[in-house]
């Protein structure tokens, strides 16, 4: 059901009953066909930019919405709540075209920007590897300078859209140490540059994530992103943005779920009412009310933190955690409130319930959360 919310303009107001019918006629429609087959939905993101959905919170002078972050934030819950891995991806999408938006030069943001911010081409961010995740720095994936550009040699996993993205952002070694990862713009279509079979996994099934693999693949140096050495404070800035995303993510995800309950609570009857009414059960669905309420709060507070230019890593941090685990308990319990109909596929809370796990573990994992809090209140 629509949330009411507090928007900054009426022309927010408008762009988020805008991604309502986008999200009812677009995705609503196919997303569980899509969903159980697991089948990727062609054309989709190209109908996501051509409402102008993909590129809001870029600057309009590149062909960007130019809407705050708290706007866009808003939006990407929207999608969500109608259809999680198309948000995923579409957040995915902003995080990969960040680094070249913050640390491109201005012959570079000409020449491929347009693409990606129009939704002609979609991205896909390339970090972690299958022993470095968490801790980036350990990455090994390997660019090295030759007389015209690098030549790239590794293999890189979890990339969400990984197979069907139009450009990877990718983070590979250039020398040592944490301050030997520089980072590259890559075409999908790169000799050299294979993939893996997609993971078989809980959720999120439209959207392929494999792995990738660089055999002696050829770059020019004005694929470089940043100066040489500079990839990890990339990839971090890029992520601040990312974990936002998520958190908005899982809030729609998690909104999803109590609207499926609610409306399954006030159908229901036992003992001559209707489940809702009694108190064992009301009190299960206030609570998950509040904490869906809780997780938009937090992941605002961020954004508009984000918006006035102030420190926001660990607000986006408490943002990503309180969401995420928010999601997971609330889709958890809508099952609860279905009883035996939710454990089956005739209900979407099941699904909702398989993709809320990874966004306990994706843009880092909540217990990389807590440790980035725990560090911020040591000053």
């Amino acid at each position: 059901m629509p949330v009411d919310r507090l928007l900054p303009s009426q022309e927010a107001h408008d762009l988020l009953a805008l991604t309502r019918d986008v999200a009812d006629k677009v995705l609503e429609p196919i997303v569980d066909a899509h969903e159980k087959a697991e089948t990727y939905p062609e054309g989709v993101f190209a109908q996501l930019g051509t409402a102008g959905l993909l590129s809001l919170p870029q600057p309009e002078e590149w062909g960007g919405g130019g809407q705050p972050f708290e706007v866009y934030l808003q939006v990407l819950e929207e999608l969500a709540a109608r259809w999680a891995a198309v948000a995923v991806a579409v957040s995915v999408h902003s995080l990969s075209s960040h680094p070249l938006l913050a640390f491109g030069t201005d012959e570079q943001k000409q020449r491929w920007l347009p693409d990606m911010l129009s939704g002609e081409q979609i991205g896909a961010y390339s970090l972690s590897e299958p022993q470095a995740g968490s801790d980036a720095a350990a990455l090994r994936c390997a660019a090295v300078p030759n007389d015209d550009g690098y030549v790239l040699n590794g293999s890189k996993s979890w990339i969400t859209h990984g197979g069907v993205a139009d450009f990877y952002t990718l983070f590979a070694r250039t020398g040592e140490g944490s301050r030997g990862i520089s980072c590259f713009l890559i075409p999908g279509d790169l000799p050299g540059l294979s993939f893996g079979k997609p993971e078989e996994k809980m959720g999120l099934h439209a959207i392929p994530t494999t792995s990738a693999f660089y055999d002696n693949a050829r770059i020019g140096a004005d694929r470089r992103i940043g100066v040489e050495g500079q990839g990890l404070q990339i990839a971090f800035s890029a992520l601040d943005s990312g974990r936002l995303g998520i958190a908005a993510v899982a809030t729609g995800l998690a909104q999803a779920a109590l609207d499926e309950a609610v409306r399954y609570a006030n159908e229901r009857t036992t003992f001559g009412r209707k489940i809702i009414d009694h108190q064992g059960l009301g009190f299960l669905l206030a609570d998950m009310s509040a904490a869906v309420v809780s997780a938009r709060a937090t992941y605002l507070d961020a954004a508009r933190r984000r918006d006035l230019g102030l420190p926001y890593s660990g607000q986006a941090s408490i943002a990503k955690l309180i969401a995420t685990d928010a999601a997971m308990k609330v889709t958890t319990d809508a099952v609860q409130v279905l009883g035996g109909a939710g454990y089956t596929r005739d209900y979407r809370v099941e699904r909702y319930m398989r993709e809320a796990k990874i966004t306990q573990i994706f843009e880092g994992t909540n217990q990389i959360q807590r440790l980035v809090i725990a560090r911020g209140l040591t000053g």
